[in-house]
């Protein structure tokens, strides 16, 4: 026996090694490891696309300005404003500077310019809260178009960001990583039991796994960007509550790529969350600084929707949140209702299979 044995691992190790380099090739790369390294490069290729495409050349383009004047100027003050070369803003008349604030502090305006008629110095409004870069773009058209009338401007920011907040990319960061603790929830159960969960009772099983991770990993991100870093503030349930639905719904999001595309939906989530979402987010430059088809996707996605809530938490008074809570929801109970809906069609496929073998 032991001579057979030995004999037959002559013949394999003949085989794989004394064959043509083609063939050592073949044997240790497989094709379908072939494939998903054409699949990692690519998302590889689509990444440094994608935020070398979203940050290469941040331009204020539309941002919404409130301007305050007497009635006599602010519809000349208005055009000009709207007419400046690469439509920097969109101002509209306000009818007071407590009517601006309020609109900035709801977040449906990010700045507004407070003339005064009997003088030469202007009060320009802006809220670091949503982010230092927009804040700056502001302020730096603003005052521009203000020097070319012979003007200038006195800032002030009524809702700034944490001094602990640098830049006001604290609650991105946070954000960021519930994002990332959603899909590799999902992906380390789609590595340890197989992507498509083999029954309706599997698949509730890991959903229920995962609400409770994500309960537990909402509650780690709002206490360590709270209380222990202190560079968020804001509600600490409010945050618990946004993480956890946060890391349901891109974790559940991965189980339904998961159930339709096998190992394969790790990196759809990957495309979906990482390379579109994260750059559309606007964190590091909010929307108003993004090219259109940043600034388009990234409220439909989850990094771009959980971002936009935190900051309305931190700095806004939990203000303007529906429709990103709504988003999310949508691609939690999306993802749900995917992952068992393929279970259960699987389940389907195996038992027909079985009934073909028994036949």
């Amino acid at each position: 026996m032991a001579t057979a044995d030995d004999g037959t691992r002559g013949i394999r190790d003949q085989d794989t090694h004394g064959g043509s380099f083609l063939g050592e090739v073949k044997d240790a790369v497989s094709a379908r490891a072939a494939l998903l390294m054409i699949g990692v490069l690519a998302l590889t290729a689509l990444f440094i696309a994608s935020y070398a495409g979203a940050f290469h050349s941040p331009k204020p383009k539309d941002v919404a300005l409130a301007v305050v004047a007497p009635q006599q100027m602010s519809g000349q003050l208005v055009e000009r404003l709207d007419k400046l070369p690469g439509s920097p803003l969109d101002p509209r008349a306000a009818s007071s500077e407590a009517d601006a604030t309020r609109q900035i502090r709801e977040r449906d305006i990010d700045g507004a310019l407070i003339v005064d008629p009997r003088g030469n110095t202007d009060k320009l409004l802006v809220a670091s809260g949503s982010g230092a870069s927009l804040s700056q773009a502001v302020e730096q058209v603003v005052t521009q178009a203000e020097k070319a009338q012979k003007r200038t401007v006195q800032v002030r920011d009524i809702a700034p960001a944490d001094k602990d907040d640098t830049r006001g990319l604290s609650s991105f960061y946070l954000v960021v990583g519930w994002c990332v603790g959603g899909y590799l929830c999902a992906a380390i159960l789609a590595i340890s039991f197989g992507a498509r969960p083999t029954n309706l009772k599997r698949a509730v099983i890991r959903l229920a796994a995962l609400a409770v991770y994500s309960v537990l990993t909402g509650l780690a991100g709002a206490v360590v960007i709270g209380p222990i870093l202190g560079a968020l503030p804001g509600s600490l349930y409010g945050l618990w509550g946004l993480g956890a639905l946060i890391v349901f719904a891109v974790g559940a999001t991965t189980f339904a790529f998961q159930a339709i595309a096998g190992i394969i939906g790790i990196g759809l989530t990957i495309l979906v969350v990482v390379i579109a979402g994260n750059p559309s987010a606007g964190g590091a430059y909010p929307y108003p600084l993004l090219p259109d088809f940043w600034r388009a996707i990234g409220p439909a996605l989850p990094p771009g929707a959980g971002t936009w809530v935190s900051r309305s938490i931190a700095y806004f008074h939990g203000n303007a949140v529906t429709g990103p809570l709504l988003v999310l929801s949508a691609w939690a109970v999306a993802g749900t209702v995917l992952t068992l809906v393929f279970a259960a069609l699987t389940k389907g496929r195996t038992m027909i299979n079985r009934s073909e073998v028994r036949q």
